[in-house]
């Protein structure tokens, strides 16, 4: 069949080699055994990367010039990918784009003889040009799992518990949820998520953004200080209060707030008190009525609540910090400190995983659902599972307190 790399790689490595994730692993056991059904099945279900120049994609986003090379041990011009595994950090000039089979095999260049995967690591595996073949394959291949792990990245202390207040977003999306740099899509991919979802277009925007979601300043006020009011309540009786004592508690401190500005300024409220007021005593039935459907769905169990949604900011900024380094927005050290910031606010505010996942899942409700309980829901109580119950989870392998072991030099 022509098809070389993994065999011979698997009898010539002499120290054991760990692969990153168990897209690499069943790669190179399927090439140590000449299983080149199971290689392809493999290949045809995960994201192909192209390595690229920083400067030549800002010139030409949205495109993926390829750029064959010449393999001394091999017969004509080949194609390099890699597997998001193998994907080194971002840095100087050189960034990745995403594809996968199916796009490469339906524009595949005549001129190039051999498909190279993950050349120059062990894994590296040559094979000949064939995407008649490549479809077949395609087809039948399985989805990758949703919970993906970097088995060769931070799996404990601080900095992995930064990237695991993320874990929901990351997860469900189907990215690594502890990959610094290069969790999902490519450079331009990146940037066009930045754009699109955040308004951040540049550097600029990503720092104040980050800040932003690192000090809860994203999420309405108006929740926070809805929930608030009722832990000052449980706190006094013991027990959560019924809708109509925590409505009207709300009340009482939004008039006597105003009270205050009044006879501090002297003037009237910029602001509309019953319109404040109003928005208030809805949002709390909302709460309560997403509070019973996470009863129900098993988000919360017994008569607990939700402390708190600053969860809903704290989680996307361990995303963008790690977007950010993706799109160069920023440095390394940049986003290590952004994710040591975001497991720090969080573990201020919440007691456990299981208390910051349902403040998230609030907070995501809140901003998109509108009590449809549709995919911005649906999706979340989907995640939730994934990381309450899989082995590799990092809710069940990264402790929710932060020991002295783990506290970083400075």
């Amino acid at each position: 069949m022509g098809i070389s790399g993994a065999a011979g790689s698997a009898a010539g490595h002499q120290a054991p080699w760990r692969a990153p994730t168990v897209v690499e692993e069943r790669l190179y056991a399927a090439g140590a055994e000449g299983d080149w059904p199971a290689f392809f099945t493999v290949l045809a279900g995960t994201d192909l990367y192209f390595p690229m120049s920083r400067e030549l994609m800002d010139a030409v986003p949205g495109t993926i010039p390829f750029k064959p090379f010449h393999d001394p041990r091999f017969q004509g011009l080949s194609l390099a990918v890699f597997t998001r595994g193998m994907l080194t950090a971002p840095t100087g000039d050189h960034v990745f784009e995403r594809s996968d089979l199916k796009a490469l095999a339906k524009g595949w260049p005549k001129s190039v003889r051999w498909l190279a995967v993950n050349p120059g690591t062990p894994v590296e595996t040559f094979l000949p040009a064939d995407p008649k073949r490549w479809k077949r394959h395609i087809k039948s291949s399985p989805p990758e799992p949703q919970l993906k792990t970097l088995w060769t990245g931070h799996r404990h202390g601080a900095l992995a518990h930064g990237m695991a207040c993320g874990a929901m977003l990351m997860v469900n999306n189907g990215a690594i949820w502890n990959h610094l740099g290069w969790q999902w899509g490519g450079y331009t991919e990146e940037k066009e998520l930045l754009r699109t979802w955040w308004g951040v277009s540049g550097r600029p925007e990503w720092l104040e953004t980050t800040e932003q979601l690192l000090r809860g300043d994203v999420i309405s006020p108006a929740w926070e200080f809805a929930l608030r009011v009722r832990q000052a309540l449980m706190q006094e009786h013991g027990t959560a209060p019924d809708a109509v004592r925590w409505r009207e508690t709300a009340e009482r401190v939004l008039v006597s707030r105003t009270a205050e500005v009044v006879d501090k300024t002297g003037r009237p409220p910029e602001f509309d008190l019953d319109a404040d007021i109003a928005l208030v005593q809805e949002l709390i039935g909302r709460v309560l009525r997403y509070e019973a459907r996470f009863r129900a769905d098993g988000l919360l169990s017994g008569d607990s609540c939700v402390r708190s949604v600053l969860a809903w900011d704290f989680g996307r900024a361990s995303c963008m910090a790690r977007w950010g380094l993706g799109a160069r927005y920023a440095d390394l050290a940049e986003t290590e400190r952004a994710l040591l910031r975001a497991g720090g606010a969080s573990r201020q505010v919440y007691r456990s995983w299981a208390e910051f996942a349902i403040g998230f899942v609030l907070g995501r409700c809140l901003h998109f659902d509108s009590e449809e309980f549709g995919d911005w829901y649906t999706d979340m109580v989907a995640v939730h599972r994934i990381l309450s119950t899989e082995p590799e989870s990092p809710w069940l392998s990264v402790p929710w307190e932060q020991s002295p072991a783990d506290v970083p030099e400075r």
